[in-house]
């Protein structure tokens, strides 16, 4: 399964790669998507090309993880057919996270307890600036002009990012409002984060 996933002849080598049999990475995909509770277990990875690194490296080469996407197609029966993405994150045999899409529909591992809302991304990232910055939760919601309970729920996930609520962000985490709100996944043709007062 390692070898199947570390199989990358689209990527320069010193010396090109031994051919590997990639026939055992449906089964692998069609298990992880079958732990799924909802899965509709008709449907099934039929087909897999080789593996290529993501374009993130993971922490760099000593850390010993690996990601990779390994594009391919899923169906159910021969009439729907549609185009299968897995990505997967590991570190020597242990598998570390799962992804995949299926058309573009994106398929993950949940944060929340079933039946539960997901949390917002944009939390964890604006919970990793703050930390990296030294900055408190006390002194991001002085600084922003919000509660202490407004900048726990950015934080957790639980309070999706609005413009308004952003509006001084920004300026206590040293970014750009145009930056701020890409990360937070507001719509560019909008404009800035808000337009601020004086």
């Amino acid at each position: 399964m390692v070898e199947a996933l570390r199989y990358w002849p689209g990527v320069v080598h010193a010396v090109a790669p031994a051919p590997v049999d990639l026939a055992v990475l449906p089964p692998f995909f069609n298990a992880l998507l079958a732990q799924l509770p909802w899965w509709n277990r008709d449907w099934q990875v039929t087909q897999v090309e080789p593996a290529y690194p993501c374009e993130t490296p993971w922490h760099g080469a000593g850390s010993g993880v690996v990601e990779v996407s390994v594009p391919g197609a899923a169906g159910c029966g021969t009439e729907h057919v549609l185009p299968f993405s897995g990505r997967v994150r590991f570190r020597h045999d242990r598998l570390i996270r799962f992804q995949a899409k299926l058309g573009d529909m994106l398929i993950g591992p949940s944060v929340a307890a079933a039946g539960g809302p997901e949390p917002h991304p944009f939390g964890a990232v604006f919970s990793r600036l703050m930390d990296l910055r030294g900055i408190s939760v006390v002194e991001m919601a002085r600084g922003s002009g919000r509660s202490i309970s407004t900048i726990r729920g950015l934080r957790s996930g639980h309070l999706n990012p609005q413009r308004e609520v952003l509006a001084y962000v920004p300026d206590v985490l040293k970014v750009s409002a145009e930056d701020l709100a890409a990360i937070a996944g507001l719509d560019p043709d909008d404009g800035a984060v808000v337009e601020r007062e004086g």
